[in-house]
């Protein structure tokens, strides 16, 4: 299904002559060829599935938050923009994200359905959110609270 997505969104970035649209579904594409070669050597003929695209867009997302951070540290608030660009049309391929609230449900749910109890059963739980929530949360956010109610 996003396989399908960017290649439709890459075909209509085209004839609208959105530049960055199309570069950055390019890079998009690019990584993905990279991982579905990674994939093939551990065993996934057809590629990575959709929770692993996910996942690297994810992973996309967040290297262009940092690369923001730093851009706008340094006074390249041209290149901040460029990055925030970016972002948008990464976006458009992800899922509704989950608000604080629900991430913090998801949370809940999580620990009592796995038995977490101590910090030591923090990579359990995060493993099953991943599973689960697959670029729909900010794992970042998640882990800050798995780390409080587990504390």
């Amino acid at each position: 299904m996003l396989r399908a997505a960017f290649s439709d969104a890459l075909k209509e970035a085209l004839k609208s002559k959105d530049q960055c649209a199309v570069s950055t579904i390019r890079l998009i594409l690019a990584a993905l060829k990279d991982r579905d070669i990674a994939g093939r050597t551990n065993g996934q003929p057809d590629g990575i599935g959709e929770d692993e695209i996910l996942s690297m867009l994810q992973t996309m997302l967040k290297q262009r938050t940092e690369s923001i951070r730093m851009y706008e540290e340094g006074g390249r608030l041209e290149l901040a923009e460029q990055e925030k660009a970016e972002m948008e049309v990464i976006r458009r391929f992800m899922p509704q994200q989950l608000s604080d609230a629900e991430i913090t449900e998801a949370v809940e749910s999580v620990v009592q359905e796995i038995g977490a109890r101590e910090l030591k059963d923090m990579g359990r739980t995060m493993a099953a959110l991943k599973e689960q929530y697959a670029g729909r949360m900010d794992f970042s956010k998640a882990s800050g609270l798995v780390r409080q109610i587990l504390a």
